[in-house]
């Protein structure tokens, strides 16, 4: 049966070739505002919310790693858009590839951010356990422990109202969403297909990353046939609200010199 894709709620900033950015589980495309200060000067940045996230429609979890593509695909069909770069940060770094693989002639680049592929069975049994976690006591309670896997120590102290404003963001979103989308992050390996997916690609992690760290982003190059490896020192997963002025220089790199490939 095919998906039947939703109208995404998206803001559009800057002019440029179009790059379409792509946010993770229980996020929303505010998550890129500080990367978008960095790119609008050069890139029409399309930030979009995804199905059941921000102010986009809720349909009635679960849902697929092909809903999201499909949504995707009619997000660039409604904004008349030939061609495009995609960036996605952890599972959108897996929505943004698998769009690529569905869709090749729409795409010009892309970016995979903080995203996992190549997983051990220890990997994969780490994750799906978070998420069985918060099925079994709640998201609340595991979040604490995402909190710090996604933000260095050094940061929380710094900057607790960011570090708050993310936790509620999470707590806000409709929890069948969240763990329905947590469970495509878990459940999706890209190993099987990556080489199929013959595009310009940055793959950029956090040293620190617990659970897409710099093993899971050297396998994605080994398999990326046109890829490039950026490992940023010391940053865990929230990289886009921690340090968008780390990511910005070899994200802009990377978009120049493959600006209408």
């Amino acid at each position: 049966m095919m998906p039947t894709p939703i109208r995404s709620a998206f803001s559009v900033e800057g002019d440029g070739p179009p790059l379409f950015l792509i946010h993770g589980i229980g996020a929303s495309r505010h998550s890129w505002d500080g990367l978008i200060e960095h790119l609008k000067g050069e890139f029409r940045c399309i930030g979009y919310d995804l199905r059941g996230h921000g102010k986009s429609p809720i349909p009635r979890p679960p849902y697929s790693l092909d809903d999201l593509v499909e949504d995707l695909e009619a997000l660039r069909a409604e904004l008349g858009i030939e061609r495009a770069h995609f960036m996605g940060h952890s599972l959108g770094g897996m929505i943004g590839p698998a769009y690529a693989r569905k869709f090749p002639e729409r795409v010009i680049s892309l970016g995979l951010l903080s995203t996992a592929a190549g997983r051990t069975a220890d990997d994969s049994a780490k994750v799906k356990g978070v998420v069985a976690a918060m099925r079994q006591k709640g998201i609340a309670p595991v979040l604490e422990t995402l909190k710090d896997r996604w933000f260095t120590p050094e940061f929380a102290q710094a900057r607790p109202k960011v570090i708050a404003r993310r936790m509620k963001q999470v707590i806000d979103t409709d929890p069948e969403v969240f763990l329905s989308v947590f469970d495509i992050y878990a459940e999706t390996e890209m190993a099987p297909w990556l080489h199929e997916v013959d595009k310009p690609a940055l793959v950029l992690t956090g040293e620190n990353d617990g659970g897409c760290n710099p093993r899971l982003n050297r396998f994605i190059v080994s398999r990326l046939p046109r890829s490039e490896l950026v490992i940023l020192p010391v940053l865990r997963h929230a990289i886009l609200l921690e340090a968008a002025d780390r990511v910005a220089p070899p994200v802009l790199a990377f978009l120049r010199k493959h600006r209408s490939t």
